[in-house]
């Protein structure tokens, strides 16, 4: 070995302890920092995924002439599972919850979720399956429905963030 190439290996060798040495002082403030994320996100996670029966009180306001035709078939549709005026049963969530506001979960995700179902995400009722007898015109009136259910209980359009 040539000196050049000891001179560099030596080198390498002090930059390398020297970042060590950096690491390990600073490895309980990275740990402190990893249990409070950790905590933070188990936290999230629980207080999203809820489980069992899961119900809100509804104040149902004067509905529209479509909102009166959604009324009718969620009654018949969706009911079972997500509870009388949509506020969540053993079946399935309340959709009059700020989860389901417009900015989260636009009129095409309902109409989506009626057509194909819904694979488990916010909560614990597992999957959804697809709804194929309930027709366009009923998921346009259900979708108008559960809007104004979700307006006169103060949910409206918040803008989705990641978590």
């Amino acid at each position: 070995m040539n000196k050049k190439s000891a001179k560099n290996a030596t080198e390498k060798s002090a930059e390398n302890t020297a970042i060590t040495a950096r690491l390990k002082a600073k490895l309980p403030a990275l740990a402190v920092l990893a249990v409070v994320v950790g905590g933070a996100w188990v936290m999230i996670n629980q207080s999203m995924q809820q489980s069992g029966s899961a119900t809100v009180e509804v104040n149902v306001p004067a509905l529209s002439a479509l909102g009166q035709q959604g009324e009718k078939a969620f009654a018949a549709n969706c009911a079972e599972c997500h509870g009388v005026n949509a506020a969540g049963g053993e079946g399935g969530p309340p959709l009059v919850h700020k989860i389901y506001n417009p900015g989260h979960h636009a009129d095409g995700a309902f109409s989506l979720a009626l057509q194909r179902g819904v694979s488990q995400h916010h909560w614990r009722f597992g999957n959804m399956p697809p709804q194929p007898q309930v027709s366009a015109a009923d998921t346009g009136a259900i979708i108008r429905y559960v809007r104004e259910l979700q307006v006169a209980n103060g949910i409206g359009y918040e803008p989705h963030r990641m978590q």
